[in-house]
């Protein structure tokens, strides 16, 4: 349902696991969710709501059809009250007490689009600062292969081992885990043990003590869930720690999890959000146990990584900084078909990948939360995807564009420039705008190997050697503010000079810039587009023996202009039929598809006494002549109807005046010269055009 404000989309999707994964009630071969996409118009969140079968209070025949329902209903809420208080609501947590897994993943999404990145929470974790200590997984299997999937966690760095039992025969367990004792002592290996309530109540305390021999740190849930007086009398005379999981599930009322403890007394207890109430049910249950000095810690229940990402920080969160219990925290490699996250397992520890730059050291990116969220957008089942346009010249706009068109694009480029499998790309560019998201599916669509770095105007500065590359980047994409930048630094520029096709894009090229790039000895390109067409069109080489003033459309595409002089591209594969674009432009007639050059914006002619003015011509003639930065816009006027306004950085008005008497013909010259400290620009780089013309108008002057 869509309201005015709130779109909730949902997809579908099966996971299947790379081996089967073994427990008590049976083994799971492959694994159901469903993820919801919250949108207000202009941010998105994503969260997985994974119900487990025959063990979840809320695993339903028709799950996918409540769920759509719940959606609705949270749609409407937040209508309704932000009708009557003027605010908007997030979400009605008592309505959805018993729906933990749909609460969990709409606290997820709705999150998400708050914050506008995967680290759900600002914790030296989601910094990339700390890991969070997690115990290794053994599923039930075979006696061979139980020992031998220990061995390997062992080897893998973990300190503690948890085993699932419960499956193979009591005896043939204690004597795995009797050999594991011969070998590593509690000191080196910490071991819990999971029954998933495998044990009968009458033979339950004589394997407890069985298994107290080994050094056992804890069991969790060694009889079925609902039998609070057995396992009140368990927990009371086992010499084990009794730890409780499935006996939590259902139990959604405050008071009654308080009677649970209360009558139960376990050491611990093990929060699942998907099915203990997601993370406001998960951190009552904590409150409540800390009261009654009950110890705790949080594992996923077989989630995506969208969930366990979520459940990641979420524990973060919760306990704070350096975490010493080890979490239930390591299935993030459980699945083939998993959606990738900045998550990674080092040694015993979970790491936020996200806010690290790969192939770069000691930077963070902040970013790289916002690759996670745009990968899994990309992977639901909502064949679009939500994309902003700039706002050079005007308001920026919020675009629904298809994902089969956006591949259609990639692959245009991808077989243009001959990139193949395996080569390198550079993201630099912000993943709120199409340029950032088409380097991604580029990466996807031609299985490149993406090196991310956070969007600023350095984006070569922090590079180790390449970013791991001895020679350089195959492709990279940067705004002309970038370029110009790293050309500045002698160790940026020989990077980018290393870079084998660079793509400019975000306006024009100017003079000066064109000249430094001339004896680059890889491509150059600068590129014409937009959000509607997907990024680039066209492209025109600025270096090399193909250097020239005009655009080449790609394959498929043809330009030709209107009445009005403004550009008018044809794109089948990525536009529904012609688009009338406002860019004042000359086409070559004998072209093939149309060759062109831009001269300028529709918007940004100047009609001065009846004299048509393009605002970029003026530009490209006083950029030589210009210390500092400037621009030229416009102004109403009564006796002219609009004249020309230059704003500059420069303080010495006359100097400015003077060179535009001597460079700019009579009519084109400014007639009103405005000081400005810093010249508005949007969040990629791009001139704020309406900004400027906004602060002309607005001049006392």
């Amino acid at each position: 349902m869509e309201t005015k404000d709130l779109r909730i989309d949902i997809s579908e999707r099966v996971l299947h696991f790379k081996q089967p994964a073994g427990t008590s009630r049976g083994t799971y071969l492959t694994r159901r969710s469903w993820f919801v996409t919250v949108s207000d118009g202009v941010h998105t969140g994503v969260g997985e709501c994974a119900p487990l079968p025959n063990l979840s209070c809320d695993e339903l025949p028709d799950y996918g059809r409540v769920l759509r329902e719940v959606c609705d209903e949270v749609c409407l809420l937040r209508a309704e009250r932000r009708a009557e208080s003027g605010e908007k609501c997030l979400l009605d947590v008592e309505r959805l007490r018993r729906y933990p897994s749909m609460l969990f993943g709409l606290e997820t999404a709705f999150r998400h689009m708050q914050c506008g990145s995967y680290m759900l929470f600002d914790t030296p974790f989601g910094r990339g600062e700390e890991g969070i200590p997690i115990n290794g997984l053994v599923w039930m299997g075979s006696h061979e292969e139980m020992l031998q999937r220990m061995e390997e966690k062992v080897k893998g760095g973990f300190r503690c081992v948890k085993l699932k039992i419960g499956a193979i025969g009591f005896d043939e367990e204690l004597d795995l885990i009797r050999r594991l004792r011969s070998r590593f002592s509690r000191q080196d290996i910490e071991l819990r043990v999971d029954a998933n309530g495998a044990f009968a109540p009458e033979e339950a305390l004589q394997k407890l003590e069985q298994l107290s021999r080994y050094d056992i740190h804890s069991i969790e849930q060694p009889i079925r869930q609902g039998q609070w007086a057995e396992m009140a009398r368990l927990c009371q005379a086992s010499p084990l720690p009794i730890a409780l999981d499935e006996e939590l599930i259902g139990v959604n009322d405050a008071e009654e999890k308080a009677l649970l403890l209360d009558t139960i007394a376990p050491a611990y207890i093990i929060l699942k959000p998907s099915l203990h109430g997601g993370m406001a049910g998960s951190t009552e249950w904590i409150r409540l146990a800390r009261e009654r000095g009950i110890g705790s810690w949080i594992t996923s229940a077989l989630e995506s990584n969208i969930g366990l990402n979520a459940i990641a920080h979420f524990t973060a969160h919760t306990y704070g900084s350096n975490i010493q219990m080890p979490q239930g925290l390591g299935t993030g490699q459980l699945f083939t078909d998993n959606i990738p996250m900045p998550l990674e397992i080092r040694g015993d520890r979970l790491w936020c990948e996200g806010a690290k730059v790969r192939g770069c050291e000691g930077a963070r990116d902040d970013s790289a939360g916002d690759l996670g969220q745009f990968l899994a957008e990309w992977h639901n089942d909502n064949p679009r995807v939500l994309v902003h346009t700039s706002g050079s010249t005007g308001k920026p706009k919020a675009l629904w564009v298809e994902k089969r068109r956006m591949l259609a694009s990639a692959r245009i480029t991808c077989d243009f420039l001959g990139l193949k499998e395996g080569d390198t790309a550079l993201l630099c560019m912000p993943l709120d705008y199409i340029a950032g998201k088409m380097m991604v599916v580029r990466a996807i669509e031609r299985k490149l190997r993406l090196i991310e770095v956070k969007p600023s105007g350095h984006p070569l500065s922090n590079l180790h050697p390449w970013g791991g590359l001895e020679g350089g980047f195959t492709f990279a994409a940067m705004v002309s503010m970038q370029v110009w930048n790293s050309l500045q630094v002698p160790e940026e520029r020989e990077r980018l000079r290393q870079i084998r096709h660079l793509i400019i894009g975000g306006g024009a090229i100017d003079d000066a810039l064109a000249r430094e790039l001339k004896d680059f000895p890889h491509a150059v390109w600068s590129t014409y587009g937009m959000t509607e067409t997907l990024s680039h069109i066209a492209l025109r080489r600025l270096n090399g023996p193909g250097a020239s003033e005009w655009y080449t459309p790609l394959p498929d595409v043809r330009v030709w202009t209107n009445e009005e002089g403004c550009l008018v591209v044809d794109a089948p594969q990525v536009c529904d039929g012609p688009m009338v674009t406002n860019d004042i432009g000359t086409v070559l007639p004998s072209s093939q598809g149309g060759a062109f050059r831009i001269l300028g914006r529709k918007d940004n002619v100047v009609c001065s006494g009846g004299i048509k003015i393009q605002a970029e011509e003026v530009e490209r003639l006083l950029v030589p002549s210009m210390k500092k930065p400037f621009a030229i816009t416009k102004r109403t006027d009564e006796k002219y109807g609009e004249i020309v306004v230059l704003l500059t950085e420069e303080n010495n008005l006359d100097a400015v005046k003077e060179v535009c008497e001597t460079v700019l013909p009579k009519y084109w010259r400014p007639r009103l010269y405005l000081h400005i400290d810093a010249l508005p620009t949007t969040e990629t780089g791009k001139p704020a055009r309406k900004r400027m013309a906004e602060i002309a108008e607005a001049a006392d002057v």
